[in-house]
């Protein structure tokens, strides 16, 4: 069995990490090259950095700091926000990344999710959904939570599937900050669907929230921000955990 991965997530606003409730209310988290660092130290699997407001500025994310923060660390690093076109994954790959986060961008051009496996690999390309449950269903959000589309979760993560994506990073707009655990009856139904590797994003606020995320919602991975960032849950304590409630985790 393939090991579960624990992937801290810095979320990046004016070049500081910030974290919110349901995509709001941004409180500041600390900096982002310090905390890249200590992550890989504390046996991270893997590292997002999200620039959440790039696409909602019409701007590119800042390689500059991505730079910074891949020196920093010895881990898999993923880079989303403002990714266009193949020269700005090009980019980032350059600045150290190695995975680009597309979302807004793939839900407007979906053909740039097949440009980005066709030229860098599958492995590179993960696709964000940003997913907020309504009575008509799961509906697909993009600029950062701001903009309602008519994709729907389910349909648009077996098209990203089938046009080549390497991962699919869900996240629940309903769950985000709120730390009362992960979506996981949708969840398990995206990796019932899909044939790629689902990272579980929004809703972490105790160990047990990780385990019913493997357990119950079947995720690859995991994901996570302010029980990182203000210290609540320990990296490694958090592994130990997992592997004691029979989840096969790298220690």
């Amino acid at each position: 069995m393939l090991a579960k991965r624990i992937i801290p997530c810095l979320d990046i606003k004016d070049g500081q990490t910030v974290k919110g409730t349901n995509f709001i209310n941004l409180r500041q988290a600390g900096d982002p090259v310090e905390l890249g660092k200590a992550y890989s130290e504390q046996g991270a699997d893997e590292l997002v950095y999200l620039d959440i407001t790039a696409s909602h500025e019409g701007r590119k994310t800042f390689a500059d700091l991505v730079k910074r923060i891949a020196a920093q660390i010895n881990i898999p690093f993923t880079v989303g926000g403002g990714i266009n076109e193949l020269k700005d994954v090009d980019r980032l790959l350059c600045a150290g990344a190695d995975k680009v986060s597309i979302n807004s961008s793939a839900i407007k051009n979906p053909s740039l999710i097949d440009d980005i496996a066709k030229h860098f690999g599958s492995q590179v390309c993960v696709v964000a959904i940003d997913a907020r449950y309504t009575q008509a269903g799961w509906k697909c959000y993009l600029n950062g939570g701001r903009v309602k589309t008519d994709k729907y979760l389910f349909e648009w993560a077996k098209e990203v599937n089938e046009r080549g994506a390497g991962e699919i990073l869900f996240t629940s707009m309903n769950h985000d900050g709120v730390k009362t655990g992960y979506a996981n009856k949708a969840l398990a139904h995206l990796s019932e669907i899909t044939r790629i590797p689902v990272i579980a994003s929004g809703g972490a606020g105790k160990m047990e929230h990780f385990r019913d995320a493997f357990t119950i919602g079947k995720a690859d991975a995991a994901l996570a921000a302010s029980v990182f960032h203000f210290g609540e849950i320990p990296i490694m304590e958090l592994k130990a955990y997992l592997k004691n409630e029979g989840v096969s985790v790298r220690i």
